[in-house]
């Protein structure tokens, strides 16, 4: 009988490969791998192991707060997916890019007000300084919203080398993550909207037998991390405020003629804004002036001459 031999740079994975897909075998974790988009940390105006594609400012615009509608549809599907708060990643990027001033208005703000609440009621040490005027105002709101997240489009079998490469080819499938995401900064003081923004990120999950590597199980593996979709929605978030920062870069002020709030430009019939009360007023009619005639010059009679001899 005929034997055959197996390759030695094959038989590896011929051993392995029905361990790795019934999940049998893993592997120690690594300190600081597998990290997303907006990765790192930030001290102050100094960042750390930030991404360097992430806008930058050289001095802070101002302070800012973020508010998430927890209410909305897509924060209800983000947490049905085991997503928690976009929140945070986006104060990290925040702070990391130095454009503005994180101040807290969040659960925390609850914390804050504790302790202040400790200090009045005579608990807390002397000298604790915990006493009324030192909150920081937030000059803008920061709104962040999902417009879209989700897997779109999809494919046949992705080809390799050996034995790995015909399983892939038999029964592989891809699929592609796609997200779109806004984000709306508001001036506090005024209500007028400073600046909104658009982002986008995709990527590809690969599958095999049915099952995409990086899917939401907690045993995928694959080219991306556990959650693919939320790495995708915070790489839309980093899209969408680079967009912001280089439009601030050269921001200029709307402005109104009259000012703002004053009733604006387009104005109505019977209204009392300025705009309106152009409306309301008559046509300056022309009047004609009739010109005035022309004096003909009288010739000057010409001097007799002198008979004196």
């Amino acid at each position: 009988m005929k034997k055959f031999a197996l390759s030695s740079s094959l038989s590896p994975f011929v051993f392995a490969a029905p361990l790795l897909l019934s999940g049998c075998l893993a592997t120690a974790p690594t300190l600081g791998e597998n990290k997303g988009t907006v990765s790192g940390a930030a001290g102050g105006e100094t960042a750390q192991g930030e991404n360097t594609q992430l806008e930058t400012c050289s001095e802070s615009l101002g302070t800012l707060s973020i508010h998430e509608d927890t209410a909305a549809p897509w924060y209800i599907q983000l947490t049905s997916r085991q997503l928690g708060s976009t929140v945070p990643v986006i104060r990290l990027m925040i702070q990391q890019s130095n454009c503005f001033v994180v101040v807290e208005r969040g659960k925390a703000m609850q914390d804050m007000m504790r302790e202040r609440a400790l200090m009045q009621s005579g608990e807390s040490r002397a000298g604790s300084n915990m006493g009324q005027g030192q909150m920081v105002a937030a000059d803008y709101t920061l709104s962040p919203e999902v417009q879209f997240a989700g897997k779109t489009g999809g494919g046949g079998g992705f080809g390799g080398g050996g034995v790995v490469g015909l399983a892939l080819l038999a029964a592989g499938s891809v699929s592609k993550n796609e997200a779109s995401t806004t984000l709306l900064l508001i001036d506090n003081r005024s209500g007028v909207q400073i600046s909104a923004s658009e982002g986008t990120a995709k990527n590809f999950d690969f599958g095999i037998f049915g099952a995409a590597f990086g899917g939401g199980g907690v045993g995928g593996g694959g080219a991306y991390a556990k959650t693919p979709q939320g790495k995708i929605i915070v790489a839309a978030f980093a899209d969408s405020y680079n967009q912001m920062v280089k439009a601030l870069r050269n921001y200029k002020a709307q402005t109104v003629k009259g000012g703002l709030g004053t009733g604006g430009r387009l104005g109505v019939d019977g209204g009392t804004t300025p705009a309106s009360k152009e409306l309301s007023q008559p046509a300056k009619t022309p009047v004609n002036v009739a010109p005035k005639p022309t004096q003909k010059s009288v010739a000057k009679p010409a001097a007799a001459a002198s008979s004196v001899k």
